[in-house]
């Protein structure tokens, strides 16, 4: 099968990326895609499914009830560096880091499919941008304790990649509702979150109120 989207880039790809949620370790697969169940009623644009502890079975398992879920709602598919899950469960993509497979191999792998690809410095966002990828996960923007691999680079290393870059730039790392606004302000074209989402009360009201956020800050900058 051909994922969602193929060719989806551009304007087009930047608006799924406003609100952007990552999923958490949790242990309970039930409660994982009931979260991302209510995430994507919110309105969430794009799911990426990351498990890093995660048995290649289940993978699958979560990996193709999330591309049933993310198709019904519209919203792209993407998994965290396992280009094999993605393929078999036909996401719109892969996101990786920079210690996780290449950029160029996921690319030669995927062919048309998205690549997403971690970067804390201008010379790892060029450096993927050369490799083809389609967007990049930037940060951390805050400080967090999601990802306690993240290096901190704040919002002034964001906005120094954003503005480098032609790419799509999607900011990560201690987002919340209340400081979603300022790193759409510093040049990203959305915000990716997993406690803000994954760990909320009412994930859908979460995403509601990231969206709210995100949107008025874009078209703030002329950029809705």
């Amino acid at each position: 099968m051909q994922p969602q989207s193929p060719s989806l880039r551009g304007p087009a790809l930047q608006k799924r990326l406003q609100v952007y949620v990552v999923t958490d370790e949790r242990p309970d697969g039930d409660s994982l895609l009931d979260t991302v169940r209510q995430a994507l009623a919110g309105g969430a644009t794009a799911i990426q499914l990351r498990r890093k502890q995660e048995l290649g079975r289940r993978f699958v398992e979560l990996g193709r009830a999330m591309r049933a879920l993310t198709r019904e709602h519209g919203a792209l598919f993407l998994v965290n560096d396992r280009v094999d899950v993605a393929l078999v469960v036909d996401a719109d993509g892969v996101h990786v880091g920079q210690d996780d497979i290449s950029c160029a191999d996921a690319r030669r792998l995927l062919g048309d499919r998205i690549v997403g690809v971690s970067a804390e410095t201008v010379a790892e966002a060029e450096a993927a941008v050369r490799a083809g990828a389609d967007y990049l996960g930037v940060g951390a923007v805050y400080p967090t304790t999601s990802k306690p691999d993240a290096g901190y680079i704040g919002l002034a290393g964001l906005e120094q990649i954003a503005r480098r870059v032609s790419l799509p730039v999607v900011a990560i790392g201690g987002i919340q509702v209340a400081t979603a606004a300022e790193p759409i302000r510093r040049g990203a074209a959305g915000v990716a979150v997993v406690s803000a989402v994954m760990s909320a009360a009412d994930p859908a009201a979460a995403v509601r109120d990231l969206a709210a956020q995100v949107r008025s800050a874009l078209a703030e900058a002329g950029r809705a």
